[in-house]
């Protein structure tokens, strides 16, 4: 019955060592096992110890710095330019404005939650128009002087509105919303030309400013200025300009 009574070794317990007041202490491994762990914890902390001294080291100019291996390096593929084409001009640039329009613009589907398909762009466009006279349309003829010399008069084309340039240093997207469908497709396929339409519309809203702004009539007066003042320095006492429809 005492042997029936002894537990085997074979037996699974649920006591932990320690819980049996018979059971022997559990030794602790072995100094030899200790020695690769305690080896390689010293190696880490000399590494890190010399990357700290090295770092400071560089930072107070003792040594020469040294290249950063995960450094960000910018590689320029880019094809060199090629002429189209190149045009002479006889323009005279008399005024320019310059304007500032927001555009606010929104994309969405009739009956459809704006948080599933929904694009709205709110954007500050910068941009100016110039206003120019093309002295290569003036007609013959349009030049005549009195036969003592004292007096010219002068018909000019009409000033022209030049097209806009939108100035993208100073332009910029101040807000932008998108539905979740939106930018689930950004993700299968990105259109790059997104912007394109703010941009265009951008460029039409500061063109109907410029014809409203009075900037041919400020390009004629400044051309007027500008022939008087060149011709009265050649001698001309009086002198007359005139614009017509180009």
């Amino acid at each position: 019955m005492r042997a029936m009574s002894r537990r085997s070794n074979d037996q699974p317990t649920n006591e932990f060592p320690g819980d049996d007041p018979g059971a022997r202490p559990v030794a602790p491994p072995p100094a030899a096992s200790r020695g690769p762990v305690r080896g390689l914890l010293v190696v880490l902390g000399g590494a890190a110890v010399a990357v700290v001294v090295l770092l400071g080291v560089q930072t107070t100019g003792l040594l020469p710095s040294f290249r950063n291996p995960f450094s960000q390096e910018q590689t320029d593929r880019s094809q060199p330019p090629l002429l189209k084409s190149i045009q002479d001009l006889s323009r005279y640039v008399a005024a320019e404005g310059n304007f500032q329009v927001v555009v606010d613009l929104q994309n969405d589907r009739r009956n459809v939650p704006d948080f599933l398909l929904n694009e709205r762009t709110l954007f500050v466009g910068s941009g100016s128009v110039e206003a120019y006279v093309d002295f290569g349309k003036i007609a013959e003829g349009a030049i005549v002087v009195s036969d003592d010399g004292k007096t010219a008069e002068i018909k000019l084309p009409a000033p022209q509105l030049g097209q806009t340039n939108l100035d993208m240093e100073k332009s910029y997207v101040v807000a932008q919303e998108r539905g979740l469908l939106n930018r689930i497709g950004d993700l299968v396929e990105g259109d790059p030309n997104r912007q394109q339409q703010v941009y265009r519309m951008a460029e039409e809203r500061i063109t109907t400013a410029a014809r409203d702004s009075g900037l041919g009539e400020r390009a004629e007066e400044n051309t007027r200025k500008m022939l008087a003042g060149l011709l009265r320095s050649l001698g001309y006492e009086q002198v007359t300009v005139t614009y017509v429809a180009p």
